[in-house]
């Protein structure tokens, strides 16, 4: 047994694991961790329909983008 330890430990056969010379302090660790926080979705409810949906974006209801008809309704003769 004791010649098989001393045979591994010559050869070096384990790899070694990486291991961080110094501790990363709590400012530093934060730090990194900074960019990592979830954004909130701005919902917002709609001034004429009243339905939520994002900001800056088409109200699909009605198709109305500020104050201007940007999407057809769709009727069942032309579909």
């Amino acid at each position: 047994m004791q010649i098989y330890l001393e045979l591994i430990l010559k050869t070096n056969i384990w790899k070694k694991m990486a291991v961080p010379k110094r501790k990363t302090s709590v400012s530093k660790r934060n730090m990194r961790r900074s960019h990592d926080a979830l954004n909130k979705i701005n919902i917002i409810l709609d001034k004429d329909s009243g339905e939520p949906r994002l900001s800056h974006k088409i109200d699909l209801s009605t198709g109305m983008y500020k104050g201007r008809q940007i999407l057809k309704k769709k009727t069942k003769e032309n579909n």
